[in-house]
């Protein structure tokens, strides 16, 4: 491990390239990556070399023993798609950017409002009426343009679904409803790609990460909610409010965890759900377990494809 000064940057640089210099002298030329929604079978190629300015820009990352030039070259090659920028997908969206997320795909249909501006930090008052995916990614390509970012000024229906996922190595899942939050499970689900998935409501927020494709032990989204609750019964947060700052938590957490798939690092929340009430300043992690009578990875499973999703009404949840 490389360690230096977190205060001095040119120590930092030098820092990076000598950790850099380590694993190109070490490297296997044809190096990959694993791709972390398809167990141990897909791989993709992984490119090790840097530029200065590179170097410069991840250096903090790259003196991390855990994560160095392999894994920062890994966050290069992944594709990550985020469905909704707005409260949770503003610093989701931010954060997967300043790590160096080589591709991030932006799925959202609504114009932006002044009321969004409490919580979705990735947008600006000049951009009123904007599309909030177009905006997003203006934001994002001032933040760092060495991320391509691909813009999807669209609703996720299940034909949508079916043509995006597969386009991506990991989906997070920031949306407004619960028809479209369903669609996006059973899509991942059904597509083989892993969900990162937060929801928010007033002081509280909660996360996952759901890889029930990849077999027992792993729950998938509908072990945890089989049915979306009734209309009405759970209000939305223009109906209860949600304090701003609550989303800006959960989308930051959200990023970590898509970070941890890249790299390969520490324990995900796959079979965890992690709740946070802000007022009483409290995390605590409940276990999700596998439901073998699951409709969608259970033995008898019934959901086989998205045809139940097609002309789906939505309606508001408790998101941002």
């Amino acid at each position: 491990m490389c360690a230096i000064r977190a205060s001095d940057g040119s120590a930092a640089v030098r820092g990076a390239h000598a950790c850099w210099r380590g694993a190109c002298q070490g490297r296997d030329t044809s190096a990959h990556r694993l791709h972390p929604g398809a167990g141990r079978a897909h791989m993709r190629c992984m490119d090790l070399d840097f530029t200065d300015a590179e170097l410069h820009r991840y250096s903090r990352h790259i003196l991390l023993q855990e994560v160095g030039a392999t894994g920062q070259a890994k966050l290069r090659a992944a594709r990550v798609l985020i469905v909704g920028a707005g409260g949770l997908g503003s610093p989701l969206a931010l954060y997967l950017a300043a790590a160096g997320i080589g591709t991030i795909g932006l799925v959202d249909h609504d114009a932006l409002e002044l009321s969004n501006l409490q919580r979705q930090v990735v947008h600006n008052t000049a951009r009123l009426g904007r599309n909030k995916a177009e905006s997003a990614a203006e934001t994002l390509a001032a933040l760092n343009p060495e991320v391509r970012v691909e813009t999807h000024a669209m609703r996720m229906d299940a034909d949508a679904a079916q043509a995006l996922i597969p386009r991506y190595d990991i989906v997070c899942d920031g949306t407004d409803n619960f028809a479209t939050r369903f669609l996006v499970g059973d899509a991942c689900h059904l597509l083989g790609r892993p969900l990162v998935s937060a929801a928010v409501l007033r002081f509280e927020g909660q996360l996952s990460v759901f890889q029930g494709h990849r077999g027992a032990p792993h729950p998938c989204h509908r072990c945890l909610h089989p049915e979306m609750p009734p209309e009405g019964v759970v209000p939305s947060c223009s109906e209860a409010g949600v304090l701003g700052a609550v989303t800006g938590v959960m989308g930051t957490l959200q990023a970590t965890e898509v970070l941890k798939l890249i790299l390969g690092i520490g324990e995900t929340l796959s079979g965890r759900l992690l709740l946070w009430d802000a007022l009483d300043a409290r995390f605590r992690t409940v276990t999700l377990r596998r439901d073998p009578g699951c409709a969608l990875c259970g033995e008898g499973a019934t959901i086989r494809d998205l045809s139940a999703h097609r002309d789906a009404p939505a309606f508001a949840c408790a998101t941002a």
